[in-house]
C-alpha cells in the first residue's frame, strides 16, 4: 500500500484544477497537494491518479511520490468558501496526495516554445499517455511541470494529475484494448516523440506482476464498481489488470506516430482563429481570442506561509 501520512494543517484551496483539490502539510514535515475523495470526479479519478502515476515511476518517468493522507475536516475549519468546505466534509478519512514542488510552473505553449524536450523522453510520455488512455495532456492543458525553477539543477518535466486517463473504466463494456487514440494535439508533438522507440524499451517492461504489484496500491474503498459487474475489490484490480496488459501486448495497433509539426499546428490554429473571428459579432471583433488557453500560470509556491 501507499505510505500514510495525517494532515496536520491546511494551507489552502487550488481552485484552478476542477477537483479543487488542496495544499497540505502532513505529520511528516512533507507538504502535499491533496485529491479528495468527495470531489465530483468520484474516486475512479483517484484510482487512475495511483495507477498511472505508479506507471510512470515503474517505467523511469518523473512524477511526485503519492501518499494516502488521512484528513480531518476540522483542520480547515478556516476555509471560507462553502462548497470547498462541503468537499471537506465529504472527504473525511483517507485522500489521495501528491508529493508539493515548490516553486513548480507549468508547462504551458509559451514555455514549450523554449523549453528543450528530448524526443526519446517526449516518446516514452506519449506511449504512457497512449497506453493509459490519458485524455488530458494536450497543447493547452499539459498536466505537465517544470521543476526545479530555482538553484543550480537544470529543470526537468514532472508529470501530474492522471484522474482522467484509463477512459475504459468509465465504460468497461464497450472498450476494446487494441482501441487507436488520437494524439495530433498532445502536448509534446510538436518535440517529434520517438514512440517507436518507446514502445520498444517499455512495453516489455508493462508485465502482469508490475500491474499486479501497482494495483495493490489502490485502497480497497476506491475499488468497488458494482456497476461494472464486479463484485469485490480485487476483480476490480483483476479487470485493470487484464486490460492493461491486453492494451500493452497490443500496441502495433494503437501506437502514435504521426505528429504534426510545429508549422502545420501553427497554421491550424490560426485557422480556427480566424473563424473564431469571423463568427464574432463586429463589436467582438478586436476582443483577444483566449479559447483553450489557460487563465493564468500556476505557481504552487504562492500558497505556503
Amino acid at each position: 500500500m501507499l505510505r500514510e501520512v495525517t494532515a496536520t494543517r491546511y494551507v489552502a484551496p487550488l481552485h484552478s484544477g476542477g477537483s479543487v483539490p488542496g495544499v497540505v502539510e502532513a505529520d511528516d514535515l512533507g507538504t502535499y497537494v491533496v485529491k479528495f475523495t468527495g470531489s465530483a470526479q468520484g474516486r475512479k479519478a483517484l484510482v487512475a491518479e495511483v495507477i498511472v502515476g505508479e506507471l510512470a515511476r515503474a517505467l523511469g518517468l518523473r512524477f511526485p511520490e503519492l501518499v494516502t493522507v488521512r484528513f480531518d475536516p476540522a483542520i480547515a475549519a478556516h476555509e471560507p468558501h462553502q462548497e470547498v468546505r462541503e468537499l471537506h466534509a465529504a472527504s473525511a478519512g483517507v485522500n489521495l496526495g501528491m508529493d508539493f514542488l515548490p516553486g513548480a510552473k507549468d508547462f504551458t505553449p509559451e514555455i514549450a516554445e523554449v523549453f528543450p524536450v528530448d524526443p526519446v523522453e517526449a516518446g516514452r510520455i506519449v506511449w504512457l499517455d497512449a497506453l493509459t488512455v490519458n485524455v488530458d495532456r494536450t497543447v493547452h492543458s499539459s498536466n505537465l511541470m517544470v521543476w526545479p525553477t530555482l538553484g543550480v539543477a537544470p529543470p526537468r518535466l514532472w508529470l501530474i494529475d492522471h484522474g482522467a486517463a484509463l477512459v475504459f473504466h468509465h465504460r468497461w463494456d464497450t472498450s476494446t484494448p487494441e482501441k487507436a487514440y488520437d494524439f495530433r494535439h498532445h502536448a509534446l508533438g510538436r518535440y517529434g516523440p520517438d514512440t517507436r522507440a518507446a514502445d520498444a524499451e517499455l512495453a516489455p517492461r508493462v508485465t502482469e506482476r508490475l500491474l499486479r504489484d501497482i494495483l495493490d496500491e489502490v485502497p480497497d474503498a476506491w475499488l468497488t464498481d458494482s456497476d461494472a459487474g464486479f463484485g469485490t475489490p480485487d476483480e476490480t484490480r483483476e479487470a485493470y489488470v487484464g486490460y492493461l496488459l491486453a492494451r500493452a501486448r497490443s500496441s502495433a495497433g494503437w501506437l502514435p506516430t504521426d505528429f504534426p509539426g510545429r508549422d502545420q499546428l501553427a497554421s491550424e490554429e490560426a485557422a480556427r482563429a480566424a473563424r473564431s473571428r469571423q463568427g464574432r459579432p463586429a463589436w467582438l471583433k478586436q476582443v483577444p481570442d483566449l479559447h483553450g488557453k489557460p487563465a493564468a500560470q500556476q505557481d504552487w509556491s504562492v500558497h505556503l506561509g
